[in-house]
């Protein structure tokens, strides 16, 4: 039977609705969006290219991990440990440089890819990601009429999520919570979602607010029907620089420190800097990359990640350029050579580093090409201000391309298209060291709008795989 397009969408955006994962009202931000009835098609060759895609991130995240742990040793320049510790509080420093924390890194990996003419570009990665559990319900909604939906063969994004939890605990049938802090909020009803679905399954998932974990000496706890549940394993659903906001942080940390709970991602700032790209291109440790990584992934990150830098506003010796940086076509000795650029020179992005409540969900970036002269330049000032408190960098813009996206205009109650821009995100679970993909979300912008993320303007579906690529 042949369903047509504007009954599809209707059935996905009521499933949505009874999920809690969407809303019709245009004031409740990232629940609104436009609903597409098709997936986002890539071609085999592009599906094969996000399989693989995964276990280069968890190798950067290794590497990286590593420089950061040379560089406190002195076995690379001081200035990398610097730099990622930089606007840091003394104590999480201490805390996350513990031996027996050492080795943790990320139990989910999610970039932002932007699909461009040519390819693709990795313009941020984030080891705290929302959207998994709202990914998880469009796999499972579109695949109704696309059997091609990737990520379904791998079990899914629940089954994934847990497995990954079971891997951080090192058992199976662990217990686990995923706390969630006032500050990501907006993401509760998805994380609720997927912990229900956990739950139908018989698996001891619990999605709580901080407040509602029970600390004792021996360990942490949740309570379950009167009882009071053990906890192996805490998703921490919270941002770092908001921790003096969380309820019983610092009973949490403890019990992490103690080994009575394991907890991911793990409280390391390091792994949380957009500055770690500016590290990879930067070519006093381009040799030290290439052995971490192996030569294959080097070229691959080298290619994908856009050249950044950050904006340190030491002035540089005379004889000293900044590395891959030109203004028409000529090596520059300091950012002032930025406040003249032209509008169409001024294909760059400032944005904070990390550890701010600016530095998520597009908030704190600026598009040099979007803006007047005058703010530009007032958005250098402020970015080069703030160093070395909080780090800002600069990074290449890459322009999406052009793709045509089908919607429900429920203004003109008819099926509609426009020219979009796309950004996919894929997600990886890390699972016994491997990282595994759990579907890629596509979120698809009018082509007018710089910034490309989730907003009532956008269709956002999951990624299929098929002959006919949008990619």
């Amino acid at each position: 039977m042949i369903v047509s397009p504007d009954h599809i969408c209707a059935d996905i955006q009521n499933s949505l609705m009874e999920s809690g994962l969407y809303s019709q009202q245009a004031g409740d931000g990232d629940n609104t969006w436009r609903i597409s009835p098709d997936p986002f098609h890539l071609s085999p060759n592009d599906a094969a290219f996000f399989q693989d895609l995964g276990q280069h991130l968890l190798k950067f995240y290794t590497a990286l991990n590593q420089l950061y742990f040379d560089s406190v040793k002195g076995r690379v320049p001081a200035w990398v440990a610097d730099y990622l510790d930089r606007g840091k509080p003394a104590e999480l420093i201490e805390y996350s440089r513990m031996k027996r924390f050492k080795s943790h890194l990320p139990g989910i990996i999610r970039p932002d890819v932007i699909v461009k003419e040519d390819g693709f570009a990795v313009t941020e990665l984030d080891s705290v990601p929302g959207g998994f559990g709202l990914t998880s319900q469009l796999m499972t909604l579109y695949a109704r009429e696309d059997r091609s939906i990737i990520g379904s063969a791998e079990g899914g994004i629940p089954s994934l999520f847990y497995q990954m939890i079971e891997s951080v605990a090192g058992e199976k049938g662990c217990a686990a919570a995923i706390v969630v802090s006032d500050e990501a909020r907006d993401y509760w009803s998805e994380m609720v979602f997927l912990g229900d679905i956990l739950k139908k399954r018989g698996l001891p998932v619990y999605v709580v607010h901080p407040r509602e974990i029970l600390f004792k000496e021996e360990g942490l706890y949740v309570m379950d029907a009167g009882r009071e549940v053990p906890l192996e394993v805490l998703y921490r659903f919270y941002e770092l620089f908001d921790l003096k906001n969380i309820p019983k942080v610092e009973l949490l940390m403890f019990s992490s420190k103690k080994s009575r709970v394991r907890t991911t991602p793990p409280y390391k700032p390091h792994l949380e800097e957009k500055l770690s790209f500016a590290l990879l291109h930067h070519p006093a440790l381009v040799t030290w990359w290439e052995k971490a990584l192996g030569v294959e992934t080097f070229a691959l990150l080298s290619h994908l990640i856009p050249n950044t830098w950050v904006l340190d506003n030491r002035p540089l010796p005379p004889h000293a350029v900044i590395p891959n940086l030109r203004v028409k076509g000529n090596p520059i000795n300091g950012w002032q050579d930025l406040y003249s650029l032209t509008q169409k020179e001024r294909e760059l992005v400032i944005k904070p580093s990390g550890f701010s409540p600016e530095a998520w969900g597009s908030r704190g970036v600026v598009m040099g090409h979007d803006v007047s002269s005058e703010d530009w330049g007032m958005t250098l000032d402020r970015a080069l201000a703030e160093f070395p408190h909080q780090p800002y960098i600069l990074q290449e813009f890459h322009k999406g391309k052009r793709i045509e996206a089908a919607y429900w205009n429920s203004k003109m109650q008819s099926m509609d298209t426009m020219e979009s821009r796309a950004r996919l995100t894929p997600y990886y679970f890390v699972v016994e060291n491997q990282a595994r993909l759990g579907g890629i979300l596509a979120t698809l912008c009018p082509h007018d709008k710089k910034k490309i993320h989730g907003m009532v303007d956008a269709v956002m579906v999951p990624c299929a795989t098929g002959l006919e690529s949008q990619s």
